[in-house]
């Protein structure tokens, strides 16, 4: 069966094979091999999906790479017909960064992380196997330390930010801060949107929205000033609402955008804070009509495509293993994207 249409490009997420995993967890590293091979053999009536966002850090792709690694990287993705798109950069301290709120040496760390993936992603680039893609950032630290001092610390994040926005542009790129609950000063989607205004470079650094995560600014984890939906009333009727004022306040920042399953719940694994629960697509206990929340993000106020994402990519970050290794797991989400793309895209 032919496509609909044929943009945005469809990616899947390499990460979910790292972030959560490894000797601090209770299940091992799935390598970068594996989940390339996972994501090119998933089909569904003749269609396949485009290409993978990837993380710069071991142990899939170092942020050391020097050309001949990425030399490597590029042909691993073109034999397998596959392009690369957006890059996220490991500025927290365990990987070699440091808090972008926090004193000069761990916001210097911080912004080496960032020089590092940009200059990456420009090569990626030269090398014709990344079409599209933003670098992305967060704030590398989490919300306790941020309520000591909000607009103080705000502040402080914003100015790294746009120092980071300047290594960025020399590059020839763009940096999108992830919304996700874990992280200081983006924990809620109104301190998102000031924390963004604040930075005030709306051509270079954007927001990076998971349906998973903005579904929890909804309901104020990390945030209660932040909720929108009444406890108690966390129906997907009552989330859909709610996630209008959600889409209304960000989507003109938006510059990335991954399209996931939640149930309302949190989950932390490994040495990663307690975030957004991802699920499977069919996860009956799913709090969002997939393709229709989608739509939030990809169309504007008056129901138009915004053609804003050259690619959209799936998250099934900390997924059980079990269910990252079997082949249908893809096929269902590859189904799941290509109904997101029929009903938002474009040709």
């Amino acid at each position: 069966m032919s496509a609909t249409h044929s943009k945005p490009r469809l990616h899947n997420a390499m990460w979910p094979g790292i972030v959560g995993k490894g000797p601090d967890s209770t299940e091992p590293f799935i390598d970068l091999d594996t989940m390339l091979d996972l994501t090119a053999q998933a089909e569904v009536n003749g269609q396949q999906f485009d290409g993978v966002d990837l993380f710069m850090s071991a142990p899939h792709t170092s942020i050391d790479s020097t050309d001949d690694d990425l030399k490597v990287l590029a042909h691993k993705l073109q034999s397998r017909g596959l392009v690369c798109g957006s890059f996220v950069a490991p500025v927290w301290a365990p990987t070699g960064g440091g808090s972008a709120m926090g004193n000069e040496m761990e916001v210097r760390k911080f912004l080496e992380q960032v020089r590092k993936a940009c200059v990456i992603g420009r090569k990626m680039t030269a090398l014709g196997v990344r079409p599209s893609g933003v670098i992305r950032i967060d704030s590398a630290t989490g919300t306790g330390d941020w309520y000591k001092d909000p607009k103080g610390n705000t502040d402080k994040i914003a100015k790294t930010f746009c120092e980071a926005a300047n290594i960025a542009e020399a590059e020839g790129q763009r940096l999108a801060a992830e919304g996700e609950i874990c992280w200081a000063g983006m924990h809620g989607w109104d301190h998102m949107l000031r924390l963004l205004e604040k930075v005030n470079k709306p051509k270079t650094v954007g927001f990076q929205a998971d349906m998973a995560h903005t579904m929890l600014y909804t309901l104020g984890y990390n945030s209660p000033e932040s909720r929108i939906v009444a406890e108690g009333c966390a129906t997907p009727e009552e989330i859909m609402t709610a996630l209008k004022k959600v889409t209304k306040a960000l989507r003109p920042w938006t510059f990335d955008f991954h399209v996931a399953q939640n149930d309302g719940t949190v989950k932390g694994q490994g040495s990663h804070d307690k975030t957004g629960r991802h699920c499977p697509p069919d996860d009956p206990n799913g709090l969002m009509d997939i393709v229709k929340v989608a739509g939030l993000w990809m169309r504007d106020d008056n129901g138009v495509p915004t053609r804003a994402f050259e690619h959209i990519c799936w998250d099934g970050c900390m997924f059980p293993n079990d269910v990252m290794t079997d082949p249908q797991t893809w096929n269902k989400v590859l189904k799941v994207m290509i109904d997101v793309r029929d009903a938002h895209g474009w040709n």
